[in-house]
């Protein structure tokens, strides 16, 4: 008996075994990085605009950006990667409600531009919803354009709801004819938090200006999972190079999206910080380039809502903790009008939209 005992365990264990060996294969097998400078496809508008003409220098224009968390932080949403417990959103129904309801949020400000962060296309943990096309119905009359921050193998973690295949980028949803896109790859580990960490991004899309220059825009989402001070360094260090060649050939810039890092902090400051939320480091923009919140006077930025929570438990007021990761980084031929951190509670993702109201200098 205790043979067949011992038969049994060697013959599940063996299987096991076995079982873990082909899906470490299949993991690294399936593993890829999207290439960098990828051209991306521009989409035109699905309903007729009002004539924009170009983007003209001393006129007032909107941005936003808004990190709408794949659809699924609702504010009782916890994420299991931040300590919390879900993998997934709470249903298919939910999914489409929140990203209709971040959707018409964005569309009700009225932008110039929004760039909107961890859309997903068809993603096991937001149930295959195609988000992109959602927010596009939302906002029918921007060109848009789709960079793919990360796709991964399925992944069978947690083992109670494996989080499973993901498919997820960045939006530009712009007024203004957007005349070329391109999708830049950003330094990731390669060790194997780059399997839950995954691909990152940005994509820097041209609009014209009547003064034969070009708004060139950014559209971000850094990295935030396991990332070491080299990789942030030279994530860093790969977007300020980028930035700084575009305002030598003498356009206007602007950096919109999800930084991963406190915004606020200062980054020689003695106060404690998250391990996943390091302050900025100011001291490494190129010269001629500000965040835009720095424009602001030091009461009034400390006064701004913060931009995201921690999804380590449900969003309770007071309670959980915040911080701003959100933002616009201008070129110094940008002058920042206003500038506002959106208060909705964390209402349909756990961040909130930041709305920018800029002007382009002659």
């Amino acid at each position: 008996m205790r043979k067949k005992i011992l038969k049994v365990f060697g013959i599940v264990a063996g299987t096991l075994v076995a079982a873990l060996a082909v899906y470490v294969i299949y993991l690294f097998a399936s593993y890829s990085r999207i290439q960098d400078r990828q051209v991306l496809e521009v989409e035109t508008p699905q309903q007729e605009q009002r004539e924009k003409g170009q983007l003209t220098t001393e006129q007032e224009y909107g941005a936003v950006t808004y990190n709408i968390g794949f659809g699924a932080y609702t504010p009782d949403f916890s994420f299991f990667m931040d300590g919390g417990k879900s993998s997934w959103a709470k249903s298919k129904e939910s999914v489409i409600e929140t990203v209709q309801g971040a959707g018409e949020l964005v569309a009700s400000l009225n932008p110039d531009f929004a760039m909107i962060e961890e859309i997903d296309l068809d993603s096991t943990r937001s149930y295959h919803v195609d988000e992109y096309q959602i927010l596009k119905e939302c906002l029918p009359e921007d060109y848009t354009v789709f960079a793919k921050n990360y796709h991964s193998a399925f992944l069978f973690y947690p083992f109670t709801q494996p989080h499973g295949k993901s498919n997820s980028g960045i939006g530009l949803f712009s007024r203004y004819e957007i005349t070329d896109s391109v999708r830049r790859s950003l330094p990731i580990s390669t060790s194997l938090s780059k399997f839950l960490d995954l691909d990152r991004c940005y994509s820097v899309s041209r609009v014209t200006v009547d003064n034969g220059k070009e708004l060139v825009i950014y559209a971000l989402h850094m990295s935030a999972y396991g990332n070491s001070d080299a990789i942030r360094e030279g994530q860093i260090q790969m977007l300020c190079e980028d930035m700084k060649a575009e305002y030598e050939a003498g356009n206007y810039v602007i950096c919109g999206g999800d930084f991963n890092h406190d915004l606020k902090a200062d980054e020689g400051g003695t106060d404690s910080y998250e391990s996943w939320a390091y302050p900025f480091p100011r001291s490494e923009l190129p010269e001629h380039f500000s965040f835009a919140m720095d424009y602001l006077e030091e009461q009034e930025k400390d006064a701004l809502w913060n931009s995201a929570r921690n999804a380590d438990m449900e969003y309770e007021e007071g309670v959980t903790y915040t911080v701003t990761l959100d933002g616009f980084i201008i070129s110094d031929n940008v002058e920042c009008v206003s500038y506002e951190n959106i208060n909705t509670g964390y209402n349909w993702s756990d961040h909130d939209p930041v709305y920018l109201k800029f002007r382009l200098n002659r």
